[in-house]
């Protein structure tokens, strides 16, 4: 992906054109085609009208986001933030509440198959083409290994317009339009860990206990204690993405285990939990998000997103439309996607320390300094400022982990619902209330 710098490649054999028939492309863009200059004239009086309900995690609904869609499309975006597992239990049991679902990939794969979501005709997407190939083959660059877990790609198309079928190879129709991804690895406190930090099993070192903390979010924190478990050489995994149930047992035995000896100061749920955690040294090495990290930073306090040999946990989310959207409201859906993906949002999130899911145009909103820190992990020349234009890293710093292909080509896992899903969610459980 060495063009990547100068702008997102185009997935590899894959392009909009060969994934559309006939007429349908010029028909698709037609509702896109008033992407951020504004809606056709048609739609004018009554766009300022429509109200689009989004609910997802802390973590990418953003007022900012919000905002600037009032400013830049004049509809309003009503934003709910929950945890992960709300968000979940939220979009499968209440369809008629929200009209479009930001969630993980991980969730897709829980929620598609009830039908609650309706798939996406790719040809109404103006950047389809620019999408980071992770998305639509799984793979960074033509010759990358396929991450274990529920990789995005894998769940990212359904067979047809009216299939909940994950397909097996993209198609004219996806599940979710992506967004936003990292790669995620441990926090630490530098100035309290007292030694080098290099490996998960880390994590479970004795020298930390009742400084450490887990994430809890089942389909996530297992992953965490896989690559724990790996590290330590304690299990070996066919599949750490798909566990058997013997798997899962010897994973979370080690991990009570760990709890029963009081290792752990605490299991967080939410951003702001993990931030305070840390700031206050209640806690000094944890399972941890890249913008907490630099929460903890902007407070004064030194703490660092530590790369491990054995690679990264990476998670990826998007947008998915309800399936009851129809009419004014599904073209305003989509002309926010196509808005969401034109660049402004994409360096937003950036600036964040996440990915954008369309990098090139991300790259036209950010200046030269910011590209080289964020994305190629060069020494910043001036101080890097967050999206609210406070200053987070001082020039000189570098990027914890590097540039883009170095954090996302190693990637071990990806978030993962498994087979046996209800099964570890049960056990998951039984550990933390062990």
């Amino acid at each position: 992906m060495s063009d990547t710098r100068s702008g997102s490649p185009a997935v590899p054999g894959v392009s909009r054109r060969t994934l559309l028939k006939g007429t349908a492309a010029a028909a698709g863009v037609a509702v896109g085609s008033g992407a951020i200059t504004g809606f056709p004239t048609i739609w004018a009086q009554n766009i300022k009208n429509i109200t689009l309900r989004q609910i997802g995690t802390g973590v990418s609904n953003l007022n900012a986001v919000a905002d600037k869609v009032k400013a830049d499309l004049g509809f309003t975006l009503q934003m709910t933030a929950l945890d992960s597992d709300a968000v979940t239990q939220r979009a499968a049991t209440q369809p008629k509440s929200y009209d479009i679902a930001d969630i993980e990939y991980w969730i897709a794969k829980k929620i598609f198959p009830a039908g609650v979501i309706q798939p996406m005709d790719v040809g109404k997407l103006k950047n389809f083409d620019k999408i980071v190939p992770i998305f639509v083959n799984g793979k960074l660059t033509p010759s990358s290994a396929i991450a274990q877990g529920t990789a995005p790609h894998s769940v990212g198309f359904v067979e047809g317009k009216d299939s909940t079928k994950f397909a097996k190879s993209p198609t004219q129709w996806m599940t979710l339009i992506p967004t936003i991804y990292n790669a995620d690895t441990l926090g630490i406190r530098p100035d309290l860990v007292g030694r080098p930090i290099s490996s998960w099993k880390d994590l479970l070192d004795p020298a930390f206990k009742g400084k450490a903390s887990l994430l809890n979010i089942p389909s996530i924190g297992i992953m965490d204690a896989a690559m724990v478990c790996e590290a330590m050489g304690a299990v070996t995994y066919g599949d750490k993405g798909n566990m058997t149930k013997e798997e899962i047992d010897k994973t979370l035995a080690i991990m009570t285990e760990a709890k029963k000896a009081g290792q752990f100061r605490a299991f967080w749920k939410s951003f702001d939990e993990s931030v305070n955690l840390m700031s206050s040294g209640e806690v000094i090495i944890q399972s941890m998000w890249s913008p907490a990290v630099a929460a903890v930073r902007a407070k004064g306090i030194p703490c660092v997103y530590q790369p491990l040999k054995e690679g990264y946990r990476a998670w990826g989310g998007g947008l998915g439309l309800a399936k009851h959207l129809s009419g004014l409201e599904l073209d305003a859906a989509y002309e926010y996607i196509n808005w969401y993906l034109s660049g402004w949002v994409g360096a937003y999130l950036n600036r964040q320390g996440y990915y954008s899911a369309v990098l090139d145009t991300a790259k036209q909103h950010m200046s030269a300094d910011e590209w080289a820190f964020w994305m190629e992990g060069k020494p910043a020349k001036t101080d890097i400022l967050n999206p609210e234009g406070k200053v987070m890293e001082k020039a000189g710093a570098v990027r914890d982990g590097g540039s883009f292909e170095e954090r996302m080509g190693r990637v071990a896992c990806w978030n993962a619902v498994m087979d046996e899903d209800r099964y570890m969610v049960r056990k998951w459980n039984e550990f933390i209330a062990a």
